[in-house]
């Protein structure tokens, strides 16, 4: 894991393993495919979302009594896919999800550049930011856990 701080921003990545070919890995890091993993991941299009990776698909969701607002930048289906986020008085910035893989299995490498909106909310950023690697394993062992009862 590699993390920059300046100011209130972070940029921090890092990598794991999903025992998955790319293509089905790519898929659970979209919105609608997230809800096969994340506790509590509800995504609400606030549009009709025939294609929930398509750029400028907007959509929110509910964690922690906080509404955040996510838009789709960029996509390469089954290799990236990358978001803009909101959480209004709390943090903006960017989620890149990269797939690469081979022999039937995907490194996935998360990279989030975060930028706190209020000084209040620097303490918060911080704290996300030392639990980044901890954070990343909690994302492995719920797809793992998923996929040993698929």
């Amino acid at each position: 894991m590699a993390s920059t701080k300046t100011g209130a921003q972070y940029t921090l990545a890092g990598t794991f393993a999903v025992a998955l070919p790319p293509e089905e890995a790519f898929r659970l890091f979209t919105p609608q495919g997230e809800q096969d993993w994340v506790e509590g991941w509800l995504p609400r299009f606030l549009t009709g979302a025939t294609d929930d990776t398509a750029p400028g698909t907007v959509f929110e969701t509910d964690a922690h009594g906080t509404t955040t607002t996510w838009m789709v930048l960029d996509r390469e289906w089954g290799r990236r896919i990358s978001y803009a986020r909101v959480t209004p008085t709390v943090r903006a910035g960017t989620v890149t999800v990269v797939v690469d893989g081979a022999n039937g299995h995907s490194d996935v490498r998360v990279t989030y550049e975060l930028t706190a909106l209020t000084d209040a909310a620097e303490p918060e950023l911080r704290e996300f930011a030392a639990g980044y690697p901890a954070f990343l394993r909690s994302w492995q062992d719920a797809i793992a856990a998923v996929l040993r009862h698929r």
